[in-house]
Protein backbone atom coordinates (compact mmCIF):
# COMPACT_ATOMS: atom_id res chain seq x y z
CA UNK A 1 0.00 0.00 0.00
CA UNK A 2 1.71 3.18 -1.23
CA UNK A 3 0.31 6.38 0.32
CA UNK A 4 3.39 8.52 -0.17
CA UNK A 5 2.42 10.41 -3.31
CA UNK A 6 -0.17 13.11 -3.84
CA UNK A 7 -2.57 12.43 -6.70
CA UNK A 8 -2.08 15.16 -9.31
CA UNK A 9 -5.42 15.86 -10.91
CA UNK A 10 -7.85 18.65 -11.70
CA UNK A 11 -9.60 19.94 -8.60
CA UNK A 12 -11.26 22.99 -10.14
CA UNK A 13 -14.73 22.37 -8.73
CA UNK A 14 -16.55 20.18 -6.25
CA UNK A 15 -20.11 19.51 -5.19
CA UNK A 16 -21.73 17.74 -2.25
CA UNK A 17 -24.35 15.04 -2.60
CA UNK A 18 -26.26 13.82 0.48
CA UNK A 19 -25.56 10.35 1.79
CA UNK A 20 -29.25 10.22 2.63
CA UNK A 21 -30.15 10.26 -1.09
CA UNK A 22 -27.93 7.74 -2.91
CA UNK A 23 -29.90 8.20 -6.14
CA UNK A 24 -28.32 11.66 -6.44
CA UNK A 25 -24.76 10.29 -6.48
CA UNK A 26 -24.69 9.39 -10.19
CA UNK A 27 -26.31 12.70 -11.11
CA UNK A 28 -23.54 14.50 -9.25
CA UNK A 29 -20.88 12.42 -10.99
CA UNK A 30 -22.35 13.36 -14.37
CA UNK A 31 -22.68 17.11 -13.77
CA UNK A 32 -19.19 18.09 -14.93
CA UNK A 33 -17.52 18.64 -11.56
CA UNK A 34 -14.01 17.42 -10.74
CA UNK A 35 -14.92 16.23 -7.22
CA UNK A 36 -18.08 14.71 -5.78
CA UNK A 37 -18.25 14.58 -2.01
CA UNK A 38 -20.85 12.40 -0.33
CA UNK A 39 -22.08 14.25 2.73
CA UNK A 40 -22.44 12.78 6.21
CA UNK A 41 -21.80 15.92 8.26
CA UNK A 42 -23.60 19.28 8.40
CA UNK A 43 -26.12 18.45 5.67
CA UNK A 44 -27.45 15.42 7.57
CA UNK A 45 -29.68 15.71 10.65
CA UNK A 46 -28.62 13.67 13.70
CA UNK A 47 -31.65 11.37 13.38
CA UNK A 48 -30.59 10.50 9.82
CA UNK A 49 -26.85 9.95 10.38
CA UNK A 50 -27.04 6.16 10.62
CA UNK A 51 -29.02 5.74 7.40
CA UNK A 52 -26.83 8.23 5.52
CA UNK A 53 -23.71 6.37 6.65
CA UNK A 54 -25.08 3.00 5.54
CA UNK A 55 -26.09 4.44 2.17
CA UNK A 56 -22.71 6.06 1.61
CA UNK A 57 -20.71 2.97 2.51
CA UNK A 58 -22.79 0.94 0.05
CA UNK A 59 -22.21 3.54 -2.69
CA UNK A 60 -18.45 3.23 -2.37
CA UNK A 61 -18.59 -0.55 -2.22
CA UNK A 62 -20.20 -0.56 -5.67
CA UNK A 63 -18.48 2.45 -7.23
CA UNK A 64 -15.82 1.69 -9.85
CA UNK A 65 -14.52 5.26 -10.35
CA UNK A 66 -14.16 5.04 -14.13
CA UNK A 67 -14.94 8.56 -15.35
CA UNK A 68 -12.12 10.54 -13.77
CA UNK A 69 -14.26 12.30 -11.15
CA UNK A 70 -12.69 12.22 -7.70
CA UNK A 71 -14.90 10.60 -5.05
CA UNK A 72 -14.75 11.73 -1.42
CA UNK A 73 -16.73 10.92 1.72
CA UNK A 74 -17.12 13.78 4.19
CA UNK A 75 -17.31 12.21 7.63
CA UNK A 76 -18.31 13.93 10.85
CA UNK A 77 -15.71 15.44 13.16
CA UNK A 78 -13.73 12.58 14.70
CA UNK A 79 -13.80 14.31 18.09
CA UNK A 80 -17.53 13.54 18.17
CA UNK A 81 -19.62 10.37 18.42
CA UNK A 82 -20.89 10.46 14.84
CA UNK A 83 -17.38 10.91 13.48
CA UNK A 84 -16.06 7.95 15.47
CA UNK A 85 -18.90 5.83 14.11
CA UNK A 86 -18.12 7.00 10.56
CA UNK A 87 -14.49 5.95 10.94
CA UNK A 88 -15.46 2.56 12.39
CA UNK A 89 -17.77 1.94 9.42
CA UNK A 90 -14.95 2.73 6.99
CA UNK A 91 -12.53 0.44 8.82
CA UNK A 92 -15.08 -2.38 8.76
CA UNK A 93 -15.36 -2.59 4.95
CA UNK A 94 -13.06 -4.11 2.35
CA UNK A 95 -13.76 -1.40 -0.26
CA UNK A 96 -13.50 2.00 1.50
CA UNK A 97 -14.03 5.43 -0.09
CA UNK A 98 -11.04 6.51 -2.24
CA UNK A 99 -10.76 9.65 -0.11
CA UNK A 100 -12.08 11.03 3.17
CA UNK A 101 -12.82 14.67 3.97
CA UNK A 102 -12.19 15.63 7.60
CA UNK A 103 -14.19 18.63 8.90
CA UNK A 104 -13.47 20.95 11.83
CA UNK A 105 -9.89 19.74 12.23
CA UNK A 106 -8.17 21.53 15.12
CA UNK A 107 -4.75 19.85 15.26
CA UNK A 108 -2.42 17.48 13.40
CA UNK A 109 -3.15 14.79 16.01
CA UNK A 110 -6.61 14.15 14.57
CA UNK A 111 -5.21 13.58 11.09
CA UNK A 112 -2.34 11.44 12.35
CA UNK A 113 -4.77 9.26 14.32
CA UNK A 114 -6.97 8.61 11.27
CA UNK A 115 -3.88 7.98 9.14
CA UNK A 116 -2.66 5.36 11.61
CA UNK A 117 -6.04 3.64 11.76
CA UNK A 118 -6.26 3.48 7.97
CA UNK A 119 -2.70 2.21 7.71
CA UNK A 120 -3.36 -0.51 10.29
CA UNK A 121 -6.39 -1.59 8.24
CA UNK A 122 -4.35 -1.35 5.01
CA UNK A 123 -6.78 1.14 3.47
CA UNK A 124 -5.19 3.51 0.95
CA UNK A 125 -7.76 6.33 1.39
CA UNK A 126 -6.49 9.82 0.63
CA UNK A 127 -7.34 12.70 2.99
CA UNK A 128 -8.82 16.15 2.40
CA UNK A 129 -8.76 18.52 5.36
CA UNK A 130 -11.15 21.40 6.02
CA UNK A 131 -9.64 24.37 7.83
CA UNK A 132 -12.62 26.08 9.47
CA UNK A 133 -11.75 26.52 13.14
CA UNK A 134 -9.56 29.04 14.96
CA UNK A 135 -7.33 26.24 16.24
CA UNK A 136 -7.08 24.72 12.78
CA UNK A 137 -6.16 28.07 11.26
CA UNK A 138 -3.47 28.60 13.89
CA UNK A 139 -1.93 25.18 13.15
CA UNK A 140 -2.70 25.07 9.43
CA UNK A 141 0.94 24.65 8.38
CA UNK A 142 1.49 21.78 10.79
CA UNK A 143 -1.76 20.12 9.74
CA UNK A 144 -0.93 20.40 6.03
CA UNK A 145 2.35 18.47 6.37
CA UNK A 146 1.38 15.92 9.03
CA UNK A 147 0.37 13.05 6.72
CA UNK A 148 1.46 11.86 3.27
CA UNK A 149 -2.18 10.96 2.61
CA UNK A 150 -3.27 14.61 2.39
CA UNK A 151 -4.11 15.79 -1.13
CA UNK A 152 -5.82 19.11 -0.40
CA UNK A 153 -6.87 21.68 2.15
CA UNK A 154 -10.39 23.09 1.94
CA UNK A 155 -11.25 26.52 3.32
CA UNK A 156 -14.49 26.41 5.35
CA UNK A 157 -15.50 30.04 5.13
CA UNK A 158 -18.93 29.84 6.76
CA UNK A 159 -17.72 28.15 9.94
CA UNK A 160 -14.53 30.22 9.90
CA UNK A 161 -16.52 33.47 9.86
CA UNK A 162 -18.56 32.27 12.82
CA UNK A 163 -15.38 31.30 14.69
CA UNK A 164 -13.78 34.66 14.01
CA UNK A 165 -17.03 36.53 14.78
CA UNK A 166 -16.76 38.40 11.50
CA UNK A 167 -18.83 38.82 8.35
CA UNK A 168 -18.66 36.10 5.74
CA UNK A 169 -17.17 38.51 3.22
CA UNK A 170 -14.05 38.78 1.10
CA UNK A 171 -12.34 41.50 3.15
CA UNK A 172 -13.14 39.90 6.51
CA UNK A 173 -11.83 36.47 5.51
CA UNK A 174 -8.82 37.52 3.43
CA UNK A 175 -6.37 36.86 6.26
CA UNK A 176 -7.82 33.41 6.95
CA UNK A 177 -7.87 32.47 3.26
CA UNK A 178 -4.26 33.60 2.89
CA UNK A 179 -3.11 31.45 5.80
CA UNK A 180 -4.76 28.37 4.31
CA UNK A 181 -3.13 29.05 0.93
CA UNK A 182 0.21 29.48 2.70
CA UNK A 183 -0.19 26.14 4.49
CA UNK A 184 -1.16 24.27 1.31
CA UNK A 185 1.76 25.80 -0.55
CA UNK A 186 4.14 24.70 2.21
CA UNK A 187 2.95 21.11 1.76
CA UNK A 188 2.76 21.30 -2.04
CA UNK A 189 -0.90 20.28 -2.07
CA UNK A 190 -4.09 21.71 -3.59
CA UNK A 191 -6.23 24.28 -1.81
CA UNK A 192 -9.93 24.68 -2.51
CA UNK A 193 -12.20 27.58 -1.58
CA UNK A 194 -15.62 27.64 0.03
CA UNK A 195 -18.71 27.61 -2.23
CA UNK A 196 -20.32 30.88 -3.32
CA UNK A 197 -23.79 30.78 -1.76
CA UNK A 198 -25.77 33.18 -3.96
CA UNK A 199 -27.17 31.09 -6.81
CA UNK A 200 -28.71 34.12 -8.49
CA UNK A 201 -25.39 35.96 -8.83
CA UNK A 202 -23.23 33.97 -11.28
CA UNK A 203 -21.09 37.00 -12.11
CA UNK A 204 -20.40 37.56 -8.43
CA UNK A 205 -19.27 33.96 -8.16
CA UNK A 206 -17.06 34.32 -11.21
CA UNK A 207 -15.36 37.39 -9.76
CA UNK A 208 -14.81 35.69 -6.39
CA UNK A 209 -13.41 32.62 -8.16
CA UNK A 210 -10.99 34.84 -10.09
CA UNK A 211 -9.95 36.51 -6.83
CA UNK A 212 -9.25 33.26 -5.01
CA UNK A 213 -7.37 31.89 -8.02
CA UNK A 214 -5.10 34.96 -7.94
CA UNK A 215 -4.63 34.37 -4.21
CA UNK A 216 -3.40 30.83 -4.88
CA UNK A 217 -6.47 28.59 -4.69
CA UNK A 218 -6.65 25.73 -7.18
CA UNK A 219 -10.43 25.32 -7.13
CA UNK A 220 -13.72 26.33 -5.51
CA UNK A 221 -16.82 24.57 -4.28
CA UNK A 222 -20.35 24.81 -5.66
CA UNK A 223 -23.81 24.52 -4.17
CA UNK A 224 -25.56 23.75 -7.47
CA UNK A 225 -24.51 22.10 -10.75
CA UNK A 226 -25.21 25.30 -12.68
CA UNK A 227 -22.21 26.93 -10.97
CA UNK A 228 -19.75 24.27 -12.14
CA UNK A 229 -19.15 25.38 -15.76
CA UNK A 230 -18.06 28.83 -14.55
CA UNK A 231 -15.72 27.37 -11.93
CA UNK A 232 -14.18 24.94 -14.40
CA UNK A 233 -13.65 27.77 -16.87
CA UNK A 234 -11.96 30.03 -14.30
CA UNK A 235 -9.64 27.34 -12.93
CA UNK A 236 -8.76 25.66 -16.23
CA UNK A 237 -5.28 26.73 -17.38
CA UNK A 238 -5.54 28.87 -20.49
CA UNK A 239 -3.90 27.75 -23.73
CA UNK A 240 -1.39 30.59 -23.35
CA UNK A 241 -0.48 29.62 -19.77
CA UNK A 242 -0.04 25.97 -20.78
CA UNK A 243 2.23 26.90 -23.70
CA UNK A 244 4.23 29.25 -21.47
CA UNK A 245 4.60 26.57 -18.78
CA UNK A 246 5.91 24.12 -21.37
CA UNK A 247 8.41 26.70 -22.65
CA UNK A 248 9.65 27.42 -19.15
CA UNK A 249 10.07 23.71 -18.37
CA UNK A 250 11.91 23.13 -21.66
CA UNK A 251 14.16 26.16 -21.14
CA UNK A 252 15.19 25.00 -17.67
CA UNK A 253 15.85 21.48 -18.95
CA UNK A 254 18.12 22.78 -21.69
CA UNK A 255 19.87 25.40 -19.54
CA UNK A 256 20.47 23.22 -16.45
CA UNK A 257 20.64 26.33 -14.29
CA UNK A 258 18.58 28.04 -11.60
CA UNK A 259 17.80 31.18 -13.59
CA UNK A 260 16.57 31.56 -17.16
CA UNK A 261 15.03 34.20 -19.39
CA UNK A 262 11.67 33.42 -21.03
CA UNK A 263 9.77 36.01 -23.07
CA UNK A 264 12.22 38.64 -21.87
CA UNK A 265 11.62 37.97 -18.18
CA UNK A 266 13.93 36.46 -15.58
CA UNK A 267 12.45 33.28 -14.09
CA UNK A 268 13.89 31.40 -11.14
CA UNK A 269 13.76 27.66 -10.61
CA UNK A 270 11.16 27.59 -7.77
CA UNK A 271 8.42 28.40 -10.32
CA UNK A 272 9.00 25.01 -11.98
CA UNK A 273 6.71 23.22 -9.52
CA UNK A 274 3.77 25.38 -10.57
CA UNK A 275 4.64 24.99 -14.26
CA UNK A 276 4.63 21.21 -13.93
CA UNK A 277 1.32 21.40 -12.08
CA UNK A 278 -0.26 23.47 -14.88
CA UNK A 279 0.88 21.02 -17.54
CA UNK A 280 -0.24 18.01 -15.48
CA UNK A 281 -3.70 19.49 -14.84
CA UNK A 282 -4.12 20.38 -18.51
CA UNK A 283 -3.15 16.82 -19.47
CA UNK A 284 -5.62 15.32 -16.99
CA UNK A 285 -8.47 17.50 -18.26
CA UNK A 286 -7.75 16.73 -21.91
CA UNK A 287 -7.94 12.97 -21.26
CA UNK A 288 -11.27 13.01 -19.41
Amino acid sequence: MDISKQKIQARRSFIFTPGLKPDMFQKALDCGTDIVCVELEDGIAPKDKLLARKNAIELFKKDKNQNGVERILRINCIREKFGIEDVKAILDVERPPPAIMMPKVTSPDEVILLDKLLTERQHSCRLHIIIETNQGLELANQIAVCSPRIDALFFGGVDMAAELRCENSWDSLLYARSRVVHAASTAGIDVIDVPFLDLENPEGMRQEAIRVKKLGFTGKGSVHPKQIPILNEVFTPSKQSIEKAKRIIKTFQEANTGLVVVDGKLIEKPVLREMHRIVSIADKISHR
